[in-house]
């Protein structure tokens, strides 16, 4: 295997390390997200659990009102009618007869009232069945995502630990200008550094590279940036199986 060749297969083995520790990271900063995103979620439902409990409250208050004031015409009524039985001339008769029509309009009213709220207490119910439902189910949700945050992090750090010795071991086998070169370029650039080149096109960036640089990284005299993104490149084909 040539010179160029060898270093190449450093820098990749260095880059699979790291490869390794970079989804360690996005994991180490995605689960407190995943945490947060969660607890928004739990104190969104919980404010519309307790909108609809202080809603679920005033019809419940207004069923009752209504109820009372029902049962009072309704003694009322009878108190009228009562009255009627008693009373010594037609004009207080025709007065009774007006308060008793105007008592079984007001009835009538409130029986529709009730009716109508009734109908409404029916569709809040299921309402508020609903958001029990999401708030238990989220809520035993993130319970069990700070259970299990913290020791995902500590396998997450240990994990990190292993891997960072183990690069400190694969870092040691690449030249020091090779490795310098790879960490100058790992600090500025996004992950990864170092990608191949499949069909003339940089894996990195996803865009062809000129005509000439692709033939001269065919050659493999040389470790070679790529243009566009500033990734290290190999050709693919140097490492096929049949390459190997």
């Amino acid at each position: 295997m040539s010179l160029y060749l060898k270093q190449i297969e450093q820098l990749i083995s260095l880059q699979k390390v790291d490869d390794e520790i970079h989804g360690i990271k996005v994991e180490l900063e995605g689960a407190p997200k995943e945490l947060e995103s969660l607890r928004a979620r739990f104190a969104d439902v919980e404010a519309r659990r307790l909108r609809q409990e202080d809603k679920m409250a005033h019809l419940r208050d207004q069923e009752k009102r209504l109820g009372m004031e029902i049962e009072d015409d309704s003694v009322r009524l009878k108190k009228s009618k009562s009255k009627l039985m008693q009373v010594g001339n037609s004009k207080e008769y025709h007065a009774m007869v007006r308060e008793m029509d105007s008592l079984e309009r007001v009835n009538r009213n409130r029986d529709e009232e009730k009716t109508a709220l009734i109908e409404e207490v029916e569709r809040q119910k299921s309402t508020s069945e609903e958001i029990e439902t999401e708030y238990a189910t989220i809520e035993a949700e993130l319970k069990t995502c700070e259970a299990g945050l913290e020791a995902r992090v500590r396998q997450a750090e240990t994990a990190l630990e292993k891997l960072n010795a183990q690069r400190s071991k694969t870092a040691v086998e690449v030249p020091a200008p090779v490795f310098a070169r790879y960490e100058f370029i790992r600090e500025r650039l996004r992950h990864p550094v170092i990608v191949p080149v499949s069909g003339g096109v940089c894996t990195g960036c996803n865009i062809s590279i000129p005509p000439q640089g692709f033939i001269e990284l065919q050659k493999g005299t040389q470790i070679l940036s790529c243009p566009n993104c500033r990734r290290l490149m190999y050709w693919s084909e140097h490492f096929t199986p049949t390459a190997e």
